[in-house]
């Protein structure tokens, strides 16, 4: 299964980024292609709602920044995974601006499965970011693979990479 791993923590080193690269290893180790795009690092706008895209734009949004990168590879995946840190109670800017730029195409068009996995200091943090992972699952008509938390005494932890390669024997 080609798999894309959206990165939205802008810490290299980080817990999300942790995260991010144990699911990789462990969809690699059975057999799947695996992309992480680490979008904290790219210049992504928000979406303008100006409707270009399903006017003139036949689909393709008028912005032209770094999301040009992701667009062939959401494209091609057939999974999408996001990885994102909890910042006030719900997913980072980082993240949020490509999940907002596929208004364009409406959905991916091979993907079939999502999962999603967030980190954050703090415990009880995670309804906002859950429930709009949920509600884009559903709007996409994709299977939800489920969602891995991780607050600060469980972040980096053998249990935590437990949960994670138990996500991916899903896949």
């Amino acid at each position: 299964m080609n798999v894309l791993i959206l990165q939205g923590s802008p810490r290299a080193k980080g817990n999300t980024a942790w995260m991010a690269e144990e699911f990789k290893n462990a969809a690699e180790a059975a057999g799947h292609q695996v992309t992480v795009m680490n979008v904290a690092k790219k210049k992504i706008a928000g979406c303008l709602a100006c409707e270009y895209c399903h006017n003139k734009g036949n689909g393709e949004c008028i912005q032209k920044d770094d999301m040009q990168e992701l667009y062939p590879l959401m494209a091609e995946a057939e999974m999408l995974v996001l990885a994102a840190p909890i910042y006030y109670f719900t997913l980072d800017a980082q993240i949020q601006a490509p999940i907002q730029r596929m208004y364009c195409v409406n959905k991916p068009a091979k993907v079939k499965k999502m999962a999603m996995m967030v980190s954050s200091y703090s415990p009880n943090v995670y309804d906002g970011a859950t429930a709009e992972f949920r509600d884009i699952c559903n709007y996409w008509e994709v299977e939800n693979l489920g969602v891995i938390t991780a607050k600060i005494d469980e972040q980096k932890t053998d249990e935590t990479k437990a949960k994670i390669v138990d996500l991916v024997s899903k896949v």
